[in-house]
């Protein structure tokens, strides 16, 4: 290749180079809980949702579906041919940082805040990405983002993570760790943060010593997007992007997501640089594009196509894992599972938006199921009344939900017109009635029969709201962020135009007084002319109005099943969001938003019993639902059957068995500064105070009990291994899931943590069956770090001990042995 011929080829836009058969690939692809952004996929839980499964086999499911969709969009298109972005087979997952404080609105791709089932589940994850055979992997998954970053978002280009020799070897580097010494990850993408001072994608300590030589990792290394030009534009660093691009390159990060590699030409040119220094990164590039088969001459999985997306077998999965991530907090006598022939009142937010089943990084759902369907199919339609009740926020729209939408003969939504193409000319394509305006057509057509890149839609009807009062009006349209145009997108209200965007703004919103409830004439029109992915017509309704809905919906009921939380439109990925409680995308507070807390107040004020289901990326501060509410759940944003799968364990088809991967605490203020790196305070295992739920929590509609535990000896020698048995048995009337924790209390020292997990496994028993559950605790599960990061076996007498939750949380048996003499351990 010629000079420029490989800079080009070290960016993550790699154009092709004809003349040596190379086609053009991106290299840029998600597929955080589901092939992301390319079209109709499976849509799983949010990663946090499955980390709540506490089942490494079904992570491993997940991502082997994942990758089987990737590659069967992939071969749409061919080995040897171009691939744009999300394309591809290079699949930017998962994201595997330590979420160490509930504030940060990223925590929801995480596995959560314990190192070892972060690591556990990211292992499960990698190998059903990239299957079975390491020289034709099926993709190649990229664990994220290496190191120590999780927030604030604020700022998170330029932030300079203060961490310690302990924290760092005890907290930030396991999961990396397992994810490449035992997922065999074939890539790994370094953070925009830098550490001590040192950007991640310059930090050659990390990047060459710890990962290529200490881990033996031998992949490549891309960068977080315009990571690489951060280190001058924000680290300040290197004074310019030629000087940023040497040091990234030097540092050992092969692949450029961004364009800051395109001045290693002029660093060659000036001598800062030979030309032979690029290619290392160019051979594990294109070492990772032969292995894929991506530049052609393999054909082992030519097989998989159309019909292996989103196919019965991936959405059964999608119901599984939806069942299995709920986490049943709280369950006053006789309330779940709820009985049949109950009229129930469901309210709140989240109880039919889609926004909240797909969560961020998600591919686009063929047939999403909202809770508030799910109870419609499983208790009967008419069994069920709806209020919608209050925004996610004060500040924030919600959509319009289907109680003030009817067509001109009174049906329920709006009446759809789509057209074939972009200027609503000749007659429409398809005519239908949509319950809502709440859709996710991300590089996919609305229906059959239209062009998922060119058409437009009419939808026609009336607005009737439940009350006088002021109200604010907003078409949401999903941006693409690197597009020249956007859809347009046009509101009209009693035949009038009240908004009208033509694709310069996202925020644009108009404010209307409705002096009564009589219905208004409404009509929206979407022109789809890029690759703007949906539509969300949404409001903002007067709190009194939307309160004393729910009084009416509530009236009629035996029960009230509450949809409240947050969404992914106030927790998130670097969000333009400023409203009390939520700063660009983290939140400020733990507090359940003000006009959430009213709705639930007016509904235990109501006298019937009330379930709260709690639908969120993070752990929420439910101190007043726990002591008022007679049941919580918490369902994460739990994908395309959410809905189903939430059903279905109300009714008690299905019996709860997940756990928390996260720390609910009462409040922030039990909590370290969010900006300090430091892990004293943090997570169940340095945080001194009571939580409101802890890490492991979660309960079941039956009971499980531990008989005496048995260790394979009472006098460990360092470096040995340590087996650990223990008869478990459903003592209870239904079948469900246990997740047997095993966690180990070590001999006390300043930095010991409390507890620290060590095995889990999520076992299924049927009523009065017994099963032997054994683990065996490896030398690096059984060792500890001291103040100068050296990881260690250490003698003294250790307590182990294993349950259904933490110690003192859940029924469990414990047994002591000792360790003699010291093993100090690999990096």
């Amino acid at each position: 290749m010629a000079l420029a011929e490989k800079v080009s080829q070290l960016q993550n836009d790699a154009p092709a180079i004809p003349r040596l058969g190379i086609p053009a690939y991106d290299w840029w692809n998600e597929g955080l809980h589901g092939h992301a952004r390319d079209g109709y996929a499976t849509v799983f839980p949010q990663a946090i949702g499955l980390a709540a499964s506490w089942d490494a086999p079904l992570l491993q499911a997940v991502g082997t579906t994942v990758s089987v969709e990737a590659r069967a969009r992939f071969n749409a298109t061919g080995a040897g041919h171009a691939h744009a972005r999300y394309q591809g087979l290079s699949i930017w997952s998962p994201n595997i940082n330590i979420d160490r404080d509930p504030r940060w609105g990223r925590g929801q791709e995480t596995y959560g805040e314990d190192p070892f089932l972060t690591g556990s589940l990211a292992v499960a994850f990698v190998r059903g990405v990239q299957g079975d055979d390491p020289q034709h992997p099926r993709a190649i998954a990229t664990p994220k983002h290496f190191v120590a970053h999780s927030g604030p978002e604020t700022g998170r280009d330029s932030f300079d993570a203060k961490v310690s020799p302990h924290d760092l070897e005890d907290t930030y580097l396991p999961a990396f760790r397992a994810a490449v010494a035992e997922g065999g990850a074939g890539s790994l993408m370094c953070s925009y943060n830098a550490l001590d001072g040192v950007p991640m994608c310059a930090n050659a300590s990390l990047l060459e010593t710890r990962l290529r030589k200490d881990w033996g990792f031998q992949g490549y290394v891309v960068s977080d997007c315009d990571a690489v030009g951060d280190i001058s534009s924000f680290h300040h660093y290197r004074p310019d992007d030629t000087q940023a691009a040497v040091a990234a390159l030097r540092a050992g990060t092969d692949l450029d997501c961004g364009h800051t590699y395109a001045s290693l030409a002029a660093a060659v040119h000036q001598g800062a640089l030979p030309e032979s220094a690029l290619d290392a990164a160019l051979v594990r590039l294109f070492a990772a594009r032969y292995r894929l088969g991506e530049l052609g001459g393999d054909d082992t999985y030519a097989r998989l196509g159309a019909d292996d997306i989103d196919n019965d077998a991936h959405r059964k999965l999608a119901l599984r894992a939806a069942q299995e991530s709920l986490v049943l907090l709280k369950n006053a006598p006789g309330t779940l599972p709820l009985r049949g022939g109950l009229r129930l009142a469901v309210i709140g937010p989240d109880a039919d938006t889609l926004e909240t089943l797909e969560a961020n990084y998600h591919g686009t759902a063929r047939a999403p199921v909202t809770p508030l369907q799910g109870l419609r199919t499983r208790f009967g339609a008419g069994s069920v009344s709806y209020a919608q009740g209050a925004p996610v926020a004060a500040g924030v729209p919600v959509p319009v939900p289907e109680t003030a939408l009817r067509t001109l003969d009174g049906a329920v939504g709006l009446h759809g017109a789509y057209y074939a193409n972009a200027d609503f000319a000749g007659a429409a394509r398809l005519a239908r009635i949509d319950r809502m305006i709440d859709f996710d057509w991300d590089r996919a057509a609305p229906a059959d029969g239209l062009d998922a890149d060119h058409y437009a839609v009419r939808w026609s009807g009336e607005l009737v709201p439940p009350g006088a009062g002021d109200y604010v009006l907003a078409v949401h349209v999903d941006r693409c962020f690197d597009c020249a145009t956007h859809d347009a997108v046009r509101l009209f209200v009693d035949g009038k135009p009240v908004l009208a965007d033509d694709g310069d703004d996202t925020h644009v919103q108009a404010k209307l007084h409705f002096a009564d409830d009589k219905p208004h004439a409404l009509r929206v029109e979407l022109v789809h002319r890029s690759r703007d992915g949906g539509v969300r017509l949404q409001w903002l309704a007067p709190p009194a109005a939307q309160l004393a809905e729910a009084d009416r919906a509530m009236r009629a009921a035996d029960a009230v099943v509450a949809f409240v939380g947050l969404s992914p439109d106030v927790e998130g990925e670097a969000l333009q969001v400023e409203v009390p409680g939520f700063a660009g995308g983290d939140r400020t507070t733990l507090d359940l938003p003000a006009p959430q807390r009213a709705l639930l107040e007016r509904a235990a004020a109501s006298g019937k019993p009330l379930v709260v289901v709690l639908m969120s990326g993070g752990a929420v501060g439910l101190d007043w639902a726990k002591q008022h509410a007679d049941a919580i759940l918490a369902a994460w944003y739990p994908g395309q059957a959410g809905g189903t799968a939430i059903a279905q364990t109300l009714a008690g088809d299905v019996n709860p068995g997940g756990r928390l991967p996260v720390t609910f605490y009462r409040s922030a203020r039990d909590l370290p500064p969010f900006t300090s790196y430091a892990m004293a305070g943090r997570t169940y295992r340095y945080f001194r105070g009571t939580p409101l739920y802890p890490f492991g929590h979660g309960l079941s509609y039956t009971r499980f009990t531990y008989a005496a535990p048995s260790v394979s000896t009472r006098a460990l020698r360092a470096g040995d291994t340590l087996q650990v048995s223990v008869e478990l048995r459903n003592a209870g009337a239904r079948a469900g899931d246990e997740v047997a924790q095993v966690y180990l209390d070590a001999p006390p020292s300043p930095l010991a943590p409390r507890h620290t997990l060590v095995g889990f496994r999520r076992v299924h028993l049927a009523p009065g069956e017994s099963r032997r559950v054994s683990f065996v605790l490896s030398p690096r599960q059984l060792s500890s770090v001291d103040a100068a990061g050296k990881r260690a076996v250490e003698p003294g007498r250790y307590l182990v001990f294993i349950g259904g939750g933490q110690p003192g949380d859940a029924a469990g048996v414990a047994s002591t042995f000792t360790i003699d003499g010291k093993e100090v351990l690999a990096p």
